[in-house]
């Protein structure tokens, strides 16, 4: 973190390492032009006293990285008249008004439990003060913003302001944005070092996007991987497609689901099988999809076929966000897997696949970028305003947590808080790089050995889903990511099954793991050769990315279950699973190696590997009463 920037040339073109502050000048105060947006925000009171003018030319930083984030190059300047939407936070007036909610429909020990928000409830929750509104007004208005460029959403809690030129948005937030390109997926994108706001709206600005998070749809990082090598069931699962519904509860799991990972395998492990969902009008489960990843319809009818026969007649509608696209002649791997697996597994359970695109908020030609969104924003600002939401999401893809901006990192969370609030269950993979994130190098500029935790799976308003293979037992898969957040404090409802873990783990690792923080997964399940079909051929994959929708799938039943006899949906998981350990098949041993050590163990009760365990949908159905 910085308070001042230099330049630095390289190869010609300048790009910023850190940028100058700019200088911003005093402003005409102009209460009239905020009024004109506040129209919108009935729910604000307007005829308040105007305040006296703020120094709009005292500004502090807000954030900067020590150098350019890691496997992105600097560009230079965008070509001139490019413009981007900016996305602006802002702090609620009740500060923690939001999340007192959430616990309170999530706990089963709350007079509240169940009696989840409804959208207008929600952004009552997280307006901000009627000051905070005329404040960032008037910065605007100073800034020659015209009031039609503006718009409020949801309670007013971020701003939108629409077609800023680069020019204007430098002077906005002291920054200088530039072109960076990923050296891996070669995107191209605009962000800027550092940003800073004036001294008078950082009590009421959270975060501003696109700013210092170098996140894209394409250079998020997938949690599958197609195992080239391993064995695959070219002509279906003869053994296991065809299983009767009606097998008895706790039956053996064939010896070949080791080596071999179907839907049968998966409804047998987590006792499924004998139950048949009776709301599918009512119940939904939805799927995130980045990247260009296009979920196939013919490969989900391919795959049926081979490993769930009963279930053929099941297809999804594609949802497409922010330009977002539905190719049928490019399936990716990680679309199929996850409609593949979470259909199979939850059928007759209406699934949905949202495609969130990258399309660029400026006039794009030949040379500028391709993608300057923000992916989770992007799709988070789709879905919270939907009158319908499914009562179940999966998304397999994250970050390591240091990439983020911590301010960006607790919009984002606080975002997935509403969804529980609203009573929808969020589970993420945990990623599949062990302890270190693939990199266990810290990035504050010290460089010094450190588990890197992954976010979102840290947010610690998500359902953190880690990964197992094996069965009779099952086992930790040595990739399953888990650790500890060096973000968000460890919240209560972990609070005994974390201690109780920490202590047992005594001094090992020390330093090189935050103990005070969020502690994830929260649960895992099956993650190693998954049978998936693919432009009609059977591949095998692994990752946290089959762990996700395999959890999602049962998440689901529990949801139909619930529904079926007029009750709300789970919603925010995890006050409920900490207080239910019984319910999952504990994993007891393994371990995720990595950064040098032999990272974390699988034991009795929960761990940062595998959760609390796997889920034995029987007995969280028997939890639920």
């Amino acid at each position: 973190m910085h308070d001042h920037v230099t330049l630095a040339e390289a190869d010609g073109t300048w790009c910023c390492r850190l940028v100058p502050l700019s200088v911003l000048h005093t402003p005409t105060w102009t209460t009239m032009y905020w009024l004109s947006v506040l129209s919108v925000l009935t729910v604000v009171p307007l005829g308040l006293a105007t305040p006296p003018s703020p120094r709009w030319d005292d500004i502090r930083l807000k954030h900067s990285w020590d150098s350019i984030p890691g496997k992105w190059e600097c560009q230079g300047h965008p070509p001139a008249g490019t413009t981007i939407d900016l996305r602006v936070a802002l702090k609620p007036h009740r500060k923690n008004a939001l999340i007192d909610a959430l616990y309170e429909v999530s706990d089963p020990s709350h007079s509240k439990y169940g009696a989840h928000l409804s959208k207008e409830q929600v952004a009552e929750l997280v307006a901000p003060h009627p000051d905070t509104l005329e404040l960032v007004g008037s910065w605007l208005a100073h800034h020659e913003v015209p009031s039609a460029a503006v718009s409020i959403t949801h309670g007013g809690g971020w701003l939108t302001v629409y077609n800023v030129s680069l020019t204007q948005a430098n002077a906005l937030l002291g920054a200088t944005y530039q072109r960076y390109r990923h050296m891996e997926t070669k995107e191209t994108i605009i962000r800027t070092i550092g940003y800073a706001l004036p001294a008078a709206l950082h009590e009421h600005v959270q975060t501003v996007a696109p700013t210092t998070y170098f996140g894209s749809s394409r250079a998020l990082r997938l949690t599958s991987k197609v195992m080239s090598n391993g064995p695959t069931l070219p002509n279906g699962d003869p053994v296991l497609q065809n299983a009767s519904s009606t097998s008895a509860p706790g039956a053996p799991v064939p010896s070949s689901c080791s080596a071999t990972i179907t839907p049968a395998c998966l409804r047998r492990l987590y006792n499924t099988l004998s139950y048949e969902p009776q709301a599918p009008l009512s119940n939904q489960l939805g799927i995130t999809g980045y990247l260009n990843q296009f979920a196939s319809h013919s490969d989900l009818t391919e795959f049926l076929a081979r490993f769930r026969v009963d279930a053929l007649p099941a297809q999804f509608p594609v949802v497409r966000v922010n330009g977002g696209m539905d190719n049928q002649n490019q399936p990716g791997v990680e679309a199929n897997l996850d409609i593949q697996y979470a259909e199979s597994i939850s059928y007759p359970t209406p699934n949905i696949f949202y495609s969130t695109g990258g399309t660029p908020p400026y006039k794009a030609d030949d040379q500028t970028p391709t993608n300057t969104n923000e992916p989770y924003l992007d799709w988070l600002k789709f879905i919270v305003n939907q009158q319908t939401i499914p009562q179940t999401i999966s998304t397999s893809y994250g970050d390591d947590e240091q990439t983020v901006p911590q301010d960006y990192a607790e919009s984002v969370c606080n975002l997935f808080a509403q969804l529980g609030s609203m009573g929808v269950s969020v589970l993420f993979s945990s990623g599949d790089f062990g302890v270190g994130g693939g990199s266990c190098h810290s990035n504050d500029g010290t460089n010094s050995v450190k588990f890197i935790p992954g976010f979102p799976a840290s947010c610690p308003f998500v359902t953190a889903v880690g990964g197992t293979t094996q069965v009779n037992p099952e086992v930790a898969a040595n990739f399953s990511g888990g650790g500890f957040s060096n973000y968000f404090s460890r919240p209560s409802y972990q609070d005994a099954a974390v201690v109780s873990y920490l202590t047992k783990l005594g001094g090992q690792n020390s330093g090189l793991f935050n103990p005070n923080g969020r502690g994830y997964p929260d649960i895992s399940a099956q993650a190693m050769n998954f049978q998936v079909v693919v432009n009609k051929t059977v591949i095998n994959v692994a990752g946290t990315s089959c762990s996700a929708p395999t959890a999602a799938g049962v998440i689901s039943l529990l949801n139909d279950f619930l529904i079926s006899k007029g009750r709300s949906p789970l919603g925010f998981l995890n006050p409920l699973f900490y207080r239910a350990p019984a319910s999952f098949n504990d994993i007891t041993s393994g371990s995720n190696p990595g950064c040098g050590t032999l990272g974390f163990s699988a034991g009795t009760g929960w761990d940062p590997i595998t959760g609390l365990g796997t889920p034995d949908f029987l007995k969280l159905q028997a939890a639920l009463g």
